[in-house]
């Protein structure tokens, strides 16, 4: 016999179906789309685009730190170096500003200690062409701070004769956040000292 209580029992036993279903659904959902997020976010990261000079777009895939690590560091030490020593009148304040941007205190520190001592004023008042030839650096990457030391070879034009110079410089590296255009890097030089500077007799 059939009475109002079953179908009120089984109209509850549906209703509770109907909500589990729905919280359950609910929580696949937002699992989902949590994983989602996640994967999109790794892929927004590991993936940029950047713009040249004549506009264009380019894709740009970028990897862990450690895997260019030396790339970066060799990079930056050739900037860094050719920015300090390849000077004349007419760009050495412009190369030095960039320079400074690559280190710190102990590179600012060095700099003043060259205006000074007159550096810059000669290399205004005689007209002096001082023009990097090549650079080399060694780099230890294994822990940071990352030691390094750079061979620079320099000419000094003085008109009718030229001196060559080769300078070993030493110092360490740090990371720091990247800054387009001045420090695209993300390295500094701190330490920095001018080790040892020989002049080189010119081949005829």
């Amino acid at each position: 016999m059939k009475t109002p209580y079953r179908n009120i029992f089984s109209v509850l036993k549906l209703n509770r179906f109907i909500v589990l279903a729905v919280v359950i659904g609910a929580v696949i959902t937002c699992v989902v789309s949590v994983v989602l997020v996640i994967l999109l976010h790794k892929e927004t990261v590991n993936n940029a685009f950047v713009v040249n000079t004549e506009g264009q777009i380019i894709p740009l895939k970028f990897v862990s730190l450690q895997e260019n690590l030396e790339v970066e560091a060799l990079a930056h030490l050739e900037n860094f170096h050719r920015y300090f020593y390849n000077i004349d009148a007419s760009n050495y304040e412009k190369n030095l500003e960039k320079a400074l941007w690559l280190g710190n205190s102990t590179v600012d520190g060095l700099y003043r200690q060259k205006k000074a001592d007159g550096v810059y004023n000669r290399l205004l008042q005689y007209s002096l062409l001082q023009k990097v030839i090549s650079i080399h650096s060694k780099v230890d990457i294994q822990a940071e701070p990352y030691a390094f030391e750079t061979k620079t070879v320099f000419e000094i034009n003085r008109g009718s004769i030229i001196d060559t110079y080769e300078m070993t410089t030493i110092g360490k590296l740090i990371q720091v956040d990247r800054h387009f255009p001045n420090n695209p890097h993300g390295l500094l030089i701190t330490n920095y000292f001018e080790n040892t500077l020989k002049r080189i007799d010119n081949e005829n």
